[in-house]
């Protein structure tokens, strides 16, 4: 699956992964031929067997294409760290899925919806019971096969899932795909926390989750640090205040280390996963990125030299962001006449 960026964002080192990343994310189109189309989703309140909820947003096919047993796929994407169904990624799959005549659907993780989650915790990069629950759920309800993709953290999270279930995860899944996904934690947390990450991604991301932790302290007073909190200006601090403790992690080290997918991605035998990552991605360094003898025999490895974070435009000016979801769908299809 070659990869260029279009000539007007072109580059393969920092700005011109910075540029694949940021422009796609706000300015271009996420349908080829019809720029930002909205989508339409029917969202589901599900309670979680902590008392919390999770919201998930559907899209069912409007297509009649249908497999030989006659039951149309179910396409799920597990969106990016504060990223939601209305994502530009999210929608772009949505418009893909919707021409192929596949069911469609985004679970957000806590607290991504659009409303505070009741419980003191929220999610984070290594999340795979709750991706399980989520998943086995979807299964129950779904005849027909299912195949997943993880966007970023959300990739992340499904591959360490993948890892967890082991030969159990073909039982849910036919196949996973992991895209611009931070595979090593602690080489993209100490990236995104230096030069222009730190100004730009680090502030952008900050900006969005100190007010949701300020607001769960106000639901549990005592829940953490607050003046610590406020002091965090790099997602190393952040995690070392919030998210490592109020998930059961010692500290950002531990839960880097413990949730990064890279060290299992070797024993990986039984669920065909592809792991897309540009190797321009501003955040996630080239040098941490597995090697071919670092992965199992059912992991396809995707590092094209150019696509920035979750960007991979396409097209003329102002491009479009389409040509990710066709790649990644014809991969899929492959993998259900598998």
């Amino acid at each position: 699956m070659p990869y260029r960026a279009p000539r007007w964002l072109a580059g393969h080192g920092a700005l011109g992964g910075n540029v694949q990343t940021i422009w796609p994310a706000l300015y271009s189109g996420t349908h080829a031929d019809h720029g930002k189309l909205p989508v339409s989703y029917r969202r589901e309140r599900w309670d979680t067997p902590d008392g919390d909820f999770i919201d998930v947003d559907f899209q069912e096919a409007a297509l009649a294409m249908r497999l030989a047993d006659g039951e149309r796929p179910l396409l799920v994407l597990f969106h990016g760290l504060e990223g939601s169904s209305q994502s530009h990624y999210a929608r772009a799959f949505a418009h893909w899925a919707h021409a192929r005549g596949w069911d469609y659907a985004v679970p957000h993780f806590r607290g991504c919806s659009g409303e505070l989650n009741l419980a003191p915790r929220t999610y984070h990069s290594g999340d795979h019971a709750e991706l399980d629950w989520i998943l086995r759920r979807l299964r129950l309800r779904h005849a027909g096969p299912m195949l997943a993709v993880g966007i970023s953290l959300g990739g992340n999270v499904l591959l360490r899932w993948a890892q967890e279930a082991g030969a159990a995860s073909t039982q849910v899944l036919k196949a996973a795909v992991a895209v611009s996904s931070p595979l090593d934690l602690a080489a993209a947390g100490h990236a995104i926390g230096r030069g222009f990450n730190r100004q730009v991604y680090n502030r952008m991301f900050l900006n969005s989750m100190k007010p949701k932790a300020l607001a769960k302290l106000k639901q549990y007073p005592g829940l953490f640090d607050e003046a610590a909190l406020r002091a965090s200006r790099d997602l190393y601090t952040y995690d070392n205040v919030f998210t490592a403790p109020l998930h059961g992690f010692t500290s950002t080290e531990d839960y880097w280390s413990r949730c990064s997918s890279k060290p299992g991605l070797k024993a990986m035998r039984e669920l065909p996963a592809l792991v897309i990552n540009a190797r321009n991605d501003p955040f996630i360094p080239a040098h941490s990125l597995p090697s071919r003898g670092e992965v199992g025999p059912a992991v396809t490895l995707w590092q094209p030299h150019e696509g920035g974070h979750v960007g991979f435009p396409a097209g003329r000016f102002p491009g479009h962001v389409a040509d990710l979801p066709q790649a990644v769908g014809n991969w899929l299809i492959q993998q259900l006449g598998a």
